[in-house]
């Protein structure tokens, strides 16, 4: 561990309740932020998240590393009643709980919102599940890629011709995690002034549909339903992906009137402005497929990093499509410490993203990476669960990590 930098969130303990990722990255973020969260696994294998990926390692996966950075691991089955209660001993201790199981489960187990008030009535509870807490299919299953498919997030994506896609990542699990994030800081302002907990409900199916831009108003006002594009963007053009003289993609976006001028000039192509089919966005969106041709063959007769600053120079958003490599190498992800060594026990280095959230009174900070599975049981359940030596001695089976 690290000392690091406290963060605005510090003093603040987050009971973890859940797997995977969104519930897992919310948390991940409110430990970013300098809040003490306390990981509960089931015994003997832990987060499923530990054997995700496709490295691992002697601690686990590294995407484990990652997301589970700055938490503390207790082990407690849940689904017995010694599980249940290690959790109504810690919510005293609690500021906020987050979980991500099927709606339902966690009254089953005892441990429902009335049934955490009981044990702090301040408490914050934040709900995170594939349809939300309400509607006809709130029991049902979902995954964030279920929530991509049903939210409308994979209808709009891919090619115009092709099929729908998975965007690259785990989109709707992250977004929802934003949100939970979000909500509980704002539940803990609301408590601030207040005095009271709340409950808040975070549907991944809604946190994508929320991404939608424009879709919803359009299809209200007139009917349209919004196809695929490929890597145009809807309703402002110029606005795509070109293939350099030297085989590199770059990505140009001089979709504003006076960025779409620079450019014309910079192309050398003055007839492009006193063309009626490019004198404003509507134009140009109306004839994008003629625009996009022009500008990819004078692409084509230019190397990328020539191209990139003569753009930059001229004031028109552009860059190359970065892979992994490039991302590590590049200045202005270093100069933001947006990739962090971090050393881990029995793994050696590892490379971890940085904050997105700065602050001025200084930034929070990733203080160890994911721990072993049950690490700081022992620690949790004496000094913050009030259990006795002899408590554990009888629960010791329960709890304890395989050797």
């Amino acid at each position: 561990m690290t000392d690091g930098q406290a963060g605005p969130l510090d003093g603040i303990t987050v009971l973890e309740m859940g797997s995977l990722i969104a519930g897992s990255f919310c948390c991940r973020l409110l430990g970013d932020m300098g809040a003490r969260v306390i990981k509960v696994e089931p015994p003997d294998v832990g987060d499923p998240l530990r054997q995700w990926g496709r490295v691992m390692t002697e601690s686990g996966s590294l995407w484990w590393l990652v997301q589970s950075r700055n938490k503390e691991s207790l082990v407690a089955d849940l689904r017995t009643p010694e599980g249940q209660e290690i959790i109504r001993r810690l919510i005293p201790k609690v500021d906020i709980v987050v979980e991500n199981f099927r709606p339902g489960k966690l009254e089953e187990w005892g441990l429902g919102p009335d049934d955490l008030r009981r044990c702090r009535e301040d408490v914050i509870l934040v709900r995170i599940s594939g349809f939300g807490q309400t509607g006809p299919w709130r029991e049902r299953p979902g995954f964030g890629s279920i929530a991509e498919a049903l939210g409308g997030l994979r209808f709009l994506t891919g090619e115009a011709n092709g099929p729908p896609m998975r965007v690259g990542v785990s989109i709707g699990d992250a977004v929802a995690a934003l949100y939970a994030a979000l909500g509980a800081c704002a539940a803990l302002r609301r408590r601030e002034k207040a005095e009271v907990g709340d409950v808040v409900d975070v549907a991944l199916t809604d946190a994508v549909f929320s991404l939608l831009e424009s879709v919803l108003p359009e299809y209200g006002s007139e009917g349209v339903v919004r196809t695929r594009s490929g890597n145009r963007l809807n309703g402002a053009a110029p606005s795509n992906t070109y293939l350099t003289k030297d085989q590199q993609w770059i990505a140009i976006g001089a979709n504003g009137d006076s960025i779409f001028k620079r450019l014309a000039a910079l192309m050398d192509m003055p007839s492009l402005l006193s063309d009626p089919r490019f004198g404003d966005n509507q134009a140009r969106c109306a004839h994008v497929d003629v625009l996009d041709e022009v500008i990819g063959r004078w692409v084509g007769t230019q190397d990328l990093d020539e191209l990139w600053e003569r753009l930059n120079t001229a004031g028109v958003p552009a860059a190359p499509i970065h892979d992994i490599s490039q991302i590590v190498d590049n200045p202005q992800f270093q100069a933001r410490g947006m990739v962090q060594e971090i050393d881990v026990p029995k793994v050696g280095a590892v490379l971890m993203p940085g904050m997105v959230l700065r602050f001025e009174s200084g930034d929070a900070s990733i203080r160890w990476a994911g721990p072993e599975l049950g690490e700081h049981t022992r620690d949790i359940l004496l000094t913050d669960a009030g259990f006795s030596e002899d408590d554990l001695a009888k629960i010791e089976l329960l709890t304890r990590p395989p050797s």
